[in-house]
């Protein structure tokens, strides 16, 4: 590959301006979408954000970057749309743009469940905020459901938690549908709370849990990312870190840069002890991939690794680096 191949970065000097993340997202039933696909992308590009923006029937979701006044300003068009004038939005630092690009889709579903009925502004369970979670997660015979996937709780989870060890979110109600069966933690309906990263998948599976006959059912409001920044480490329940789909892969308290890093042939998170193990080479395999890539692809992520640093070491970013979530 030759110079064709990068892309020079934006200034990351004192003089630049600092880039910060936002992660948004609303049930809520919004017409025209192409219309409005067109409009946003025309004003994220005016503004030079990055990032994605899924739109469906159901709502809206999609974590964006750029300047704070940009983002700012995007926020603001986005409230303009007919239900979309309370929209709120998670900020944090980055240490550059995180993106590589700006995607702004039509999906059936902002998140897939592929259960239609379960409809959040509907059927939603009650919304928990973080100051009072301890609370109902320590009462006896609540079940405490980690909605996320496998690799995110692979980095931390709340205490006492359960995993139901999905592969993705679609998997949940089958996962449901065996649990509620006698030996199973869901056997007898009982209390049910449920959270996630940031809100959207928790909020939409206790819509389903309500369709399914469950009647007390809970989740953390703004999810594990608003119980971090709002709760005391020394009185928090959290254990570990929270992994996040950008470019600093995990968060702790406080939603401060944690210590996984991320596999970039298979884009597996990544602890400090699997960072440690001999199966981990950075850019070319590590314990989750090392024994399903051959000879030759393990050749060409080392490749593309080299290229990787040498754009790095000229202050360019090489246009084949993966960044989390893609």
């Amino acid at each position: 590959m030759d110079n064709m191949d990068l892309k020079q970065e934006p200034p990351s000097g004192p003089q630049a301006e600092p880039v910060i993340t936002s992660a948004l997202y609303k049930f809520v039933a919004l017409q025209d979408l192409p219309q409005m696909q067109q409009s946003l992308r025309q004003r994220c590009e005016a503004l030079g954000i990055k990032g994605t923006l899924l739109l469906a029937p159901e709502g809206i979701n999609g974590t964006m970057a750029g300047s704070r006044l940009a983002v700012a300003a995007m926020l603001d068009t986005l409230r303009q749309y007919p239900g979309l004038e309370d929209l709120q939005d998670k900020q944090a630092p980055a240490r550059a743009m995180p993106f590589h690009r700006l995607k702004v889709r039509i999906k059936r579903e902002i998140v897939t469940l592929r259960v239609p009925a379960a409809d959040p502004t509907r059927h939603a369970g009650t919304y928990v905020k973080p100051a009072d979670w301890n609370a109902l997660i320590s009462e006896p015979g609540v079940v405490v459901v980690d909605v996320r996937n496998d690799y995110e709780v692979a980095l931390g989870s709340f205490e006492g938690a359960v995993n139901p060890h999905t592969r993705s979110f679609a998997e949940l109600p089958d996962w449901v549908a065996a649990q509620r069966q006698p030996g199973g933690v869901l056997h007898g309906q009982p209390k049910v709370a449920m959270f996630c990263t940031g809100g959207i998948r928790c909020e939409k599976s206790t819509a389903f849990m309500r369709l399914q006959g469950f009647e007390q059912v809970f989740h953390l409001e703004g999810g594990i990312l608003k119980y971090l920044e709002t709760v005391e480490p020394d009185a928090s329940r959290w254990q570990g870190e929270c992994f996040v789909f950008d470019e600093r892969v995990s968060v702790g308290h406080g939603v401060l840069p944690g210590a996984a890093r991320l596999c970039r042939a298979c884009r597996h998170p990544l602890t400090q002890a699997e960072c440690a193990s001999a199966q981990y080479q950075e850019g070319v395999s590590c314990p989750h991939c090392h024994d399903r890539t051959t000879p030759e692809q393990k050749a060409a992520y080392a490749e593309r690794h080299r290229q990787v640093e040498l754009a790095r070491k000229r202050s360019r970013t090489h246009i084949g680096a993966l960044q989390p979530g893609q």
